[in-house]
């Protein structure tokens, strides 16, 4: 193989990945274009004969869904940065601690990463319920007041490890208190880790079910996760309703992936 074919080569396999990843996104929007009442296609037909847009207006009738969308952007609004801040002064903290404590703090996120999450939903509200929260948004991101995940703290602290000690040493010396450090030295960076844990937040809250249905008692807070749920009660065999409602939930997590690709990659080339 000669060197000039292996760029084509290589642009060839990513088109076919992305493609293979894809199209379950195409057949998606593509099945929510189907006239309503009319049963999706049991061959490999992609695109109806009569496309339509109708269903898109059927699930604005059906549900206030353009409340529960802000309901989602304004969870994740506040969880994201929050969770970014939080799990990010975790990190650097574990990371200027001596080796032993590294290792201790390490097992113990570990040991909390394995504690399943349905050992603390009957906790979480009993707590939510004593400080108020019951009902409330904060309910739905009290999470991101303790960095949301180990898992996020452990990201945060490979990247600051990472970093020579001698820089936080300078900084130390050019009078930067712990803030400073964090704002000015260690956070730009970790720019890329930053970037990947604020993806990886956005889609857990957007994303997220079980604490609007155990936490919420009204739908005044409710979140696209419990519409959809709704929706499928309202019509289980509506499938062209259910894929229209399916693609307006996926339509803002794809454009902000879309639009932070730009920075993600000049992040990875700055690392």
């Amino acid at each position: 193989m000669s060197s000039k074919q292996r760029p084509f080569l290589r642009t060839l396999l990513r088109l076919l990945t992305a493609l293979l990843f894809l199209l379950p996104l195409l057949w998606m929007l593509a099945a929510s274009l189907h006239p309503p009442g009319e049963p999706l296609p049991t061959t490999l037909r992609l695109l109806p004969q009569h496309p339509t847009l109708a269903n898109y207006g059927r699930i604005f009738r059906l549900l206030p869904l353009g409340r529960y969308t802000l309901n989602s952007l304004l969870v994740v609004a506040l969880a994201v940065p929050i969770t970014l801040v939080v799990s990010s002064w975790a990190g650097l903290g574990m990371a200027r601690l001596s080796k032993p404590a590294q290792r201790r703090w390490i097992t113990l996120s570990l040991a909390v990463l394995m504690v399943p999450g349905i050992a603390l939903w009957s906790m979480r509200f009993l707590l939510y319920r004593e400080l108020g929260w019951y009902d409330t948004v904060w309910a739905l991101i009290a999470p991101a007041w303790m960095g949301t995940s180990p898992f996020y703290v452990l990201m945060f602290y490979r990247a600051f490890r990472r970093i020579p000690g001698a820089i936080f040493d300078a900084a130390q010396l050019e009078g930067a208190g712990v803030l400073q450090t964090w704002r000015l030295v260690a956070l730009p960076m970790a720019r890329t880790t930053a970037v990947g844990v604020g993806l990886l937040t956005f889609v857990f809250y957007w994303g997220d079910f079980t604490s609007p249905l155990l936490y919420l008692r009204s739908g005044r807070h409710a979140t696209l996760p419990v519409a959809l749920q709704t929706l499928q009660q309202l019509s289980r065999s509506d499938w062209a309703l259910m894929l229209a409602a399916a693609v307006w939930t996926t339509l803002v997590p794809v454009a902000l992936f879309l639009l932070l690709q730009p920075i993600f990659n000049r992040s990875q080339k700055g690392v």
